[in-house]
């Protein structure tokens, strides 16, 4: 995403950050949160679509799914940029960014152009137990899904890298 280029000394975002994959990530996030709608529409989960404000179609729905997962890629490209001001290489773990990067991101670009919807959905609809289950399971599932990353043979986990395979207790 940096096209190579170099700020005070450290790369902008590094190798790790393509336009391919910023791109592909908005419509794959997207297609999961119409996945999530049809899932809602066939009573596997608590809530409506139209109770979360999304809208009555899945047309309706698109402009803000594609705000959420865009927020969430901006999230990890500043992740990226924050990591790198600090010396830090691809892959170095970074606790708190590294959980929160996505949410945050989320979060932001939709209460830029969703300001509505996020204040009632997070915060008069009493969804505080689940924005605060969200928050608690965050850095279990970014574990989780580096661990299934490096055992696919697609991520360097510095711990697993560390310890070496068969040290591993999971």
């Amino acid at each position: 995403m940096d096209f190579g280029k170099s700020w005070r000394g450290n790369r902008i975002f590094g190798d790790g950050k393509t336009w391919r994959g910023f791109f592909f990530g908005i419509i794959f996030g997207t297609l999961v949160g119409f996945a999530e709608m049809f899932l809602m529409d066939a009573g596997l989960f608590r809530y409506s679509p139209t109770h979360w404000g999304f809208g009555s179609t899945y047309l309706d729905a698109a402009p803000l799914l594609v705000v959420l997962c865009t927020g969430a890629l901006f999230g990890d490209a500043m992740k990226s940029f924050i990591k790198r001001r600090f010396g830090m290489k691809r892959g170095q773990e970074a606790w708190f960014l590294d959980w929160y990067d996505f949410f945050l991101g989320a979060m932001l670009l939709s209460i830029i152009f969703y300001f509505n919807w996020t204040m009632e959905n997070l915060f008069y609809n009493y969804n505080w137990i689940g924005l605060i289950l969200l928050l608690i399971l965050i850095p279990f599932l970014h574990r989780g899904f580096n661990i299934i990353g490096y055992k696919l043979g697609k991520k360097n986990v510095p711990l697993l890298k560390k310890l070496g395979k068969k040290d591993v207790p999971w």
